[in-house]
């Protein structure tokens, strides 16, 4: 597995230390689905999250987690178009779907497995070739930050 990167562990110190370990084995769960994804860190004005994608640019991911400050979402980008006999998504945008996940019980249930798969599936599918092995970069942001303070230990 992957390791995360120094600046993502940075950016999760500010939240509760459970969400920080939830977010971590939300990006586990995606990335053993598709170890060769890259990573596109973002730590942005209410959130940290980050995007998966085969090509390595954003309007190509597949999936994404986030970090909020009382829970985690693992979303969709193209979520509208998958299967969800199980009724776990929520979102009413053009695209995006998300499920939001409050304990680590919740990222290994059998739906939420398949959605990931699906995702991962869908992302392979816009992006046919990889060349180049995976990476995890820190996005540019902008705008004031919402998100918890620092946390002073």
């Amino acid at each position: 597995m992957r390791e995360a990167p120094k600046e993502l562990r940075t950016f999760l110190a500010v939240f509760e230390p459970a969400i920080s370990r939830l977010f971590l084995l939300a990006r586990e769960r995606v990335l053993t689905a598709a170890p060769e994804a890259n990573e596109l860190i973002y730590d942005a004005y209410n959130a940290v999250t980050v995007a998966y994608s085969f090509s390595g640019r954003l309007k190509e991911a597949f999936c994404h987690v986030a970090a909020y400050s009382g829970y985690v979402n693992v979303g969709f980008n193209r979520g509208a178009d998958l299967a969800d006999p199980d009724g776990i998504l929520v979102g009413a945008g053009a695209r995006i779907r998300h499920v939001r996940v409050t304990r680590p019980s919740d990222l290994g249930s059998a739906p939420l497995q398949r959605l990931i798969r699906a995702a991962v599936a869908q992302g392979r599918a816009l992006v046919p070739a990889q060349p180049d092995a995976p990476t995890s970069r820190v996005r540019p942001t902008t705008g004031s930050k919402r998100r918890p303070r620092a946390r002073i230990p």
